[in-house]
């Protein structure tokens, strides 16, 4: 006799190895290290600066 399979619970299993496959290509994809966020956003605050020293004031 075969052995018996709840259909329901292999095919939710089967669609949560798909998006754990499709997660870990996203974060390869689109993942920054904790280093390149924070040169980021020194950049960005340092830009914020520059443009805050050349503002006029009327």
């Amino acid at each position: 006799m075969a052995e018996l399979i709840n259909l329901r619970q292999r095919r939710k299993a089967k669609a949560r190895a798909e998006a754990e496959v499709k997660a870990a290509q996203n974060r390869h994809l689109h993942g920054r290290t904790l280093a390149e966020k924070r040169a980021a956003k020194d950049e960005a605050t340092r830009l914020e600066k520059h443009v805050e020293a050349h503002k006029r004031e009327d």
